[in-house]
């Protein structure tokens, strides 16, 4: 009986741990996740700051997909959109203090993403 106990409040923990991870990881991807935001707010921190720039940086998004992710972007706090009024009025949009909090995020996916694509290739190249 004791057992039982013991293994239904270890197995408490773990589900409430797991439950734990799996809402923030949720949350992560439901602000960050999908094809073009890390992509945008990269393209952004290399400088890129009008809305044709970033278009030009980030291949193959749409001037509609990237009007609707930057408004998301800055809806959720890592961008701003700053109008200058003036002829021609000027948009830029700046990226937050906020954006910086993914840093860490983002070179861990970079070293991922590099290791991947060697170990497809080396994948390939050994079936030749």
């Amino acid at each position: 009986m004791k057992e039982s106990i013991e293994f239904q409040t270890e197995n408490k923990e773990f589900t409430e741990e797991c439950h734990t991870i799996l809402t923030a990881v949720s949350d992560a991807l439901y602000v960050i996740g999908g094809k073009w935001k890390l992509m945008i707010i990269i393209a952004m921190a290399r400088g890129n700051k009008r809305f044709t720039e970033i278009q030009r940086q980030v291949t193959g998004i749409s001037a509609r997909v990237l009007s609707s992710e930057l408004k998301d972007l800055e809806l959720n706090g890592f961008i701003v959109k700053k109008v200058e009024n003036g002829y021609p009025v000027s948009i830029e949009y700046e990226l937050l203090p906020y954006s910086q909090t993914l840093e860490e995020l983002v070179n861990a996916m970079t070293k991922w993403g590099i290791q991947h694509r060697q170990k497809l290739k080396a994948e390939i190249s050994a079936k030749k």
